[in-house]
């Protein structure tokens, strides 16, 4: 479980394919207090840590995961979103975050808000997540309240330290971002469904 709080950010050193699996290694000042099998997640997504040498370690992400994701289409240099797993007791300062995506997302507008930055996002509704005003959303593993909620869009507005420490500043028109929808929303969205 995660909160959506970035803790640092990562640099991909090295992407490595075997079989249908991408072995990601990152370099990251955390890198230090990581173990193997520690849970971290990347832009989003929960993988496992599998290998750590010197400052870098290695996450493994098989299909399943490059096909739902944007993982794969990650290069060398890449800016990655970090957050370790939180602790029993610890304070939720973001919301309940499982790094579990749902979907991808396109970026289609960037707009400069005196002093802050509006991005939207468009995603496919036909997959029946939802967003709505004020709620919670997850951007690329960042806790985000969302405005604007449409049935297959929203837009989120960021505070210049988000900006400056996520990977939000290196998003363009046309950036493909992980969501992860709100849990509690996908619970009594799926309770409506089965009782229809």
């Amino acid at each position: 479980m995660f909160t959506g709080i970035i803790e640092e950010i990562g640099i991909v050193t090295s992407l490595k394919k075997e079989f249908d699996n991408l072995h990601i290694s990152i370099k990251s000042n955390i890198t230090s207090e990581l173990k193997i099998d520690q849970s971290v997640s990347h832009n989003g997504v929960c993988l496992t840590v599998v290998a750590i040498e010197n400052k870098e370690y290695t996450v493994t992400a098989i299909k399943e995961t490059l096909d739902k994701t944007s993982l794969n289409a990650l290069k060398v240099n890449d800016k990655v979103n970090l957050e370790r797993a939180m602790k029993l007791g610890d304070r939720l300062d973001g919301h309940m975050v499982q790094g579990h995506v749902d979907q991808t997302a396109t970026c289609t507008n960037i707009e400069m808000a005196n002093g802050s930055w509006v991005f939207t996002f468009n995603y496919d509704s036909t997959l029946n997540n939802i967003t709505i005003e004020k709620g919670s959303i997850t951007v690329n593993g960042i806790s985000l309240t969302v405005v604007n909620s449409k049935k297959d869009g929203f837009s989120v507005a960021i505070i210049p330290y988000t900006f400056e420490h996520t990977n939000f500043n290196t998003l363009k028109i046309g950036t493909v971002v992980n969501l992860e929808f709100d849990v509690l929303g996908k619970y009594v969205a799926k309770l409506l469904e089965l009782n229809k």
